[in-house]
């Protein structure tokens, strides 16, 4: 029976700090959850005092299922299952053995936090936390208290209708809710690091719009499901991602005949910055993002980051700019994507790679090395032959 009864308690993150503004981030944040969760079934939201609860309407919800995907909603800070209760203490002591049990049976700490937000319940919090701190004691003999380092946190929560138990408490994904910060394009490759900048600017609240840069035959059709891949474990967050996948041989085969190999990646990454602008304003992208890191490449140097700057006046977000490799694949392993990253399927980046990359280019270089390509010409034929694709969750 108890069972039938868990919810779950979700504790809004930073939005709680808003202001006159907080009701537009809320709405959005239970949009957002009511489209993650829909797939397992139906489901009340009610929200107080910074906090959601998910009630489950469906008779036999995977109540574990739903707590993994409300974890990947940004915007909680933390989330946990419940089990509902009526606010009086005989109800809350007698659930506590079986409802506990998973949790603490092979537990050997544990601790009792209570928020009594109903400030008419009879007990103070430091009385509710003793008396069921006893009956866990009495119900599982081998644990003791730590309060300070616990293998187990037992919470209560006394709130206007209800009572809500429930042990450890999770992380949640943190951030703004997705599409209150507006829209931008994510310029993304099948390697490591973009993915993991689309993650970042997600969690910063922002709609996600995928350019992909594919240049048949030069790259394959793997390389492009590759980028699909990636972009579905990125949606497990953000939601839907429009994709928008550009036609680049021509250009890339025209930087080969016409500019100085030294330059050929400079020149690549400028002529991917002037299309990425072009389709970012057609659907209405207020930025772009790229997963660049400060030094990691040829590409990546201070003078060539500059030099392919130059081209656009939109802001270019780069999250990674200061991260070392170590701790973007780190989040490449908390996200899911490190696995799909280090297939052996190379993207357009690779293609014609320059044995001297320049290293320390100077915009007017750059600018020279560019001079005999029609690129007004160039840009515009690939964003004529864009292929737009939706990207859902797995």
């Amino acid at each position: 029976m108890l069972k039938e009864e868990q919810i779950l308690l979700l504790k809004m993150g930073e939005l709680a700090l808003k202001g006159l503004n907080r009701r537009t981030f809320e709405d959005q944040l239970l949009k957002n959850l009511r489209r993650q969760l829909h797939p397992l079934g139906e489901w009340q939201y009610n929200v107080s005092q910074s906090t959601v609860q998910a009630i489950p309407l469906t008779v036999g919800v995977d109540i574990d299922a739903a707590a993994r995907l409300a974890g990947k909603v940004f915007g909680f800070a933390g989330y946990a299952k419940a089990i509902r209760l009526p606010k009086d203490m005989a109800a809350i002591l007698a659930a506590c053995a079986e409802y506990l049990a998973p949790a603490l049976a092979a537990a050997q700490t544990f601790k009792v936090e209570a928020k009594r937000a109903d400030k008419s319940f009879p007990l103070r919090s430091p009385e509710i936390c003793e008396t069921v701190g006893e009956r866990v004691l009495e119900a599982f003999p081998h644990l003791r208290v730590d309060v300070h380092h616990p293998a187990v946190t037992v919470s209560v929560e006394i709130r206007e209708q209800y009572a809500f138990l429930h042990a450890d408490q999770q992380r949640g994904a943190g951030g703004l809710p997705s599409g209150t910060a507006g829209e931008a394009a994510i310029l993304i490759s099948g390697g490591i690091d973009s993915p993991v900048a689309a993650w970042m600017m997600g969690k910063r609240g922002l709609r996600l719009t995928g350019i992909h840069f594919a240049s048949p035959p030069y790259t394959s059709a793997r390389a492009e499901e590759k980028v699909h891949s990636l972009l579905r474990k990125v949606a497990v967050y953000t939601g839907p991602i429009r994709l928008l996948v550009v036609p680049f041989t021509q250009f890339q085969e025209a930087i080969r005949a016409h500019c100085p190999e030294d330059f050929f990646t400079i020149v690549m990454r400028r002529g991917m910055m002037r299309c990425a602008e072009q389709l970012a304003k057609t659907y209405e992208c207020g930025a772009l993002i790229t997963g660049e890191s400060l030094g990691q490449v040829a590409s990546q140097t201070l003078g060539a980051l500059a030099c392919t700057d130059a081209v656009t006046a939109l802001p270019v977000f780069r999250p990674l700019i200061g991260m070392d490799k170590e701790e973007v694949v780190r989040t490449a392993r908390q996200i899911d994507t490190f696995d799909i990253s280090i297939l052996p399927y190379e993207d357009c980046c690779t293609v014609f790679t320059p044995r001297h990359p320049k290293t320390k280019p100077r915009l007017r270089q750059a600018e020279e090395a560019e001079a005999a390509l029609e690129m007004d010409s160039l840009v515009r034929t690939a964003c004529e032959g864009v292929q737009i694709h939706w990207i859902t969750p797995i």
